[in-house]
C-alpha cells in the first residue's frame, strides 16, 4: 500500500457508477431564453465587486444549445452517469406557479438523451441558482421558500418521475446558507449569523418536504438523495483541549447542523447551545424534524479538501484561511473565537489543500456514524492552471498531469474505503466541463473538459482520457496510461 495514495491497478465492480457532474447556472446559459425568469445568481453575478472580472453565467458553456454535442462527448468518454441539476428558475421564473413548458422540455430531451446513451441520469433539484423572487421575499431566511420547493420538486417529479434514477434534493446546503447569508461570499450575498441559520434549517426542511413530495408523483423506483460537502476537520496539533472544542464547534456548525436532523431527527444540543446568543431557534416548528429526516437511499458526499483549526486567543490577528472568499461576513455564526488555518501544501489552483487521505477519513467517519447509510461520491475535483497545446497536425491537446495525479490519489483513497467495508456506490467527477466558477468567475478551471470560452470548443483533457480508461478497465490506471 503506498502512504502517497498513487496506488494502480486497484478494480472497482460493475456496480459501482463512475461519471462527471455539472450544475446549470454554471454551463448552461441562455440566461434570459424562453421565459427563464433570474436568479440570485444572475443578480449577483451583476453586483460590481461580487464577481471575478464582472463575469456572469450568461453564455457561460452554452450548453443550453450544445446539450446533444455535449452528451455525445459523455458517451466518447464512457461516462456511466452524469449529474446535472435543474434550474429552478427556468421551470417557474418566479419560483411560484404553473411550469413553463420549454424548461421541462429541455430537461426531458436531456434526459432521453442520456437514456438513449446508456448513461444513468442523477437530477439534482437545486444548484444554488434560487429564482430572484423568492430572495426578494426573504429566500431561505423563511419557511415559505421551503414550501415553495415542495411544489417545484412535485412539478419535476411528475414531468420526469418515470425516467431519473437518483433525485438529489440540495446540493451543498452548507454553501447556499452560510455562504449566501451569512459570509456574502455567494449569492444572494447577505451577512447577517441570524439569517444564515435561519437558511440552514429551511434548507433542511425544503428537503424532506421535497423528497415527500417527489414521492407521491414518481412513477419508476429511484433512489433518493441529498449531497453535503461535509467538512474534514482537524485541530492544530498541540492545541489541547481549546482545539478540541472548536474543532467540535465547527464540527456542528459545518456537518451535524445538517447530518443532526437529516439522519438523527434532532439538531445537536452543543450546536443550539453554541448560538444561542443568535437565535432561541424558534423557527423550528413542531413536525418538522419528522418531515426532515426522511430515509436516503444514498447520502451524496462532496470532498475537496481539509479544515486545520484551534481556538483563538485574540493576541494576533485572527486567521480565516478557511478556503473561502472574505467578502465583508463570517460563514461561522457563532464561533468568531475559531481560527482557520494554512495547511501544508501541495495545493490546488484554488489555493485548496490536496489531501486524499482526507477523503478517505470522511467516508470512515460516516461508516461508523451511520453504517446502514450507503453513499455516493457526487463531487470530487480540482482546479489547475492548464496549458493548451497543438500537435503536429493542429489538434489542440491539454496535458494536466497535476489533475490526473488528483484523481488518481483520489479515487485511490475511495478504494481504500471500500476495503474497509464503507458501502461507497459510485463517483462524480467535478467537472465535466470548465464552467463559471461562482465568485471567481471564469478564472478557474475545473473540468477534465477545457471549454475555449470565445469559439465554445471543447476539447477533452489528459483527465478526461484516463477518466475514459478507468471505466473501460474497471481498475485505476497508471498516469499516463490515457485512452487513444
Amino acid at each position: 500500500m503506498s502512504d502517497d495514495y498513487r496506488e494502480t491497478g486497484l478494480t472497482f465492480p460493475p456496480g459501482f457508477v463512475i461519471g462527471s457532474a455539472t450544475a446549470s447556472y454554471q454551463i448552461e446559459g441562455a440566461h434570459d431564453e424562453d421565459g427563464r425568469g433570474p436568479s440570485i445568481w444572475d443578480t449577483f453575478s451583476r453586483t460590481p465587486g461580487k464577481v471575478w472580472n464582472g463575469d456572469t453565467g450568461d453564455v457561460a458553456d452554452d450548453h443550453y444549445h450544445r446539450w446533444e454535442a455535449d452528451l455525445d462527448l459523455m458517451q466518447q468518454l464512457g461516462l456511466e452517469s452524469y449529474r446535472f441539476s435543474i434550474a429552478w428558475p427556468r421551470i417557474q421564473p418566479t419560483g411560484r406557479g404553473p411550469a413553463l413548458a420549454e424548461g421541462i422540455a429541455f430537461y426531458s430531451r436531456l434526459v432521453d438523451g442520456l437514456l438513449a446513451r446508456g448513461i444513468t441520469p442523477i437530477a439534482t433539484l437545486y444548484h444554488w441558482d434560487l429564482p430572484q423572487a423568492l430572495e426578494d421575499e426573504g429566500g431561505w431566511t423563511v419557511r415559505s421558500t421551503a414550501l415553495a420547493f415542495a411544489d417545484y420538486a412535485r412539478i419535476m417529479g411528475e414531468a420526469l418521475g418515470d425516467r431519473i434514477a437518483v433525485w438529489t434534493t440540495l446540493n451543498e446546503p452548507w454553501c447556499s446558507a452560510y455562504l449566501g447569508y451569512g459570509s456574502g461570499a455567494h449569492a444572494p450575498g447577505r451577512t447577517t449569523a441570524l439569517g444564515a441559520l435561519q437558511a440552514v434549517h429551511h434548507l433542511n426542511l425544503a428537503h424532506g418536504l421535497a423528497i415527500e413530495a417527489l414521492r407521491e408523483v414518481v412513477t419508476n423506483d429511484p433512489q433518493y438523495s441529498i449531497t453535503l460537502n461535509l467538512h474534514v476537520l482537524r485541530a492544530e496539533a498541540g492545541s489541547g483541549e481549546s482545539g478540541a472544542d472548536a474543532l467540535r464547534q465547527i464540527d456542528a456548525l459545518a456537518n451535524r447542523a445538517f447530518t443532526g436532523p437529516l439522519l438523527h431527527g434532532a439538531y445537536p444540543v452543543d450546536l443550539l447551545a453554541d448560538t444561542a446568543g443568535i437565535t432561541d431557534w424558534s423557527f423550528v416548528l413542531d413536525g418538522d424534524l419528522e418531515r426532515i429526516r426522511q430515509p436516503l437511499d444514498v447520502l451524496g458526499v462532496n470532498y475537496y479538501a481539509t479544515t486545520l483549526v484551534r481556538r483563538w486567543d485574540g493576541s494576533s490577528p485572527r486567521l480565516m484561511a478557511d478556503g473561502h472568499k472574505d467578502m465583508g461576513g463570517s460563514p461561522w455564526p457563532g464561533a468568531d473565537d475559531v481560527e482557520f488555518l494554512p495547511q501544508e501544501g501541495p495545493y490546488t489552483a484554488m489555493g485548496w489543500n490536496i489531501d486524499p487521505s482526507g477523503l478517505y477519513e470522511l467516508l470512515l467517519a460516516l461508516r461508523d456514524e451511520f453504517p446502514e447509510q450507503p453513499l455516493m461520491i457526487t463531487e470530487n475535483g480540482a482546479a489547475f492552471d492548464d496549458v493548451v497545446t497543438t500537435d503536429a497536425d493542429g489538434t489542440p491537446r491539454v496535458h494536466d498531469p497535476l489533475r490526473v495525479d488528483y484523481l488518481q490519489r483520489h479515487f485511490t483513497a475511495a478504494h481504500r474505503a471500500r476495503e474497509a467495508g464503507v458501502d461507497l456506490r459510485g463517483y462524480q467527477v467535478w467537472s465535466l466541463l470548465d464552467n463559471f466558477e461562482w465568485g471567481y468567475g471564469y478564472s478557474k478551471r475545473f473540468g477534465i473538459v477545457r471549454v475555449d470560452y470565445d469559439t465554445q470548443e471543447r476539447t477533452p483533457k489528459d483527465s478526461a482520457l484516463w477518466l475514459k480508461r478507468l471505466i473501460e478497465t474497471r481498475a485505476i490506471p497508471a498516469p499516463d496510461d490515457l485512452a487513444g
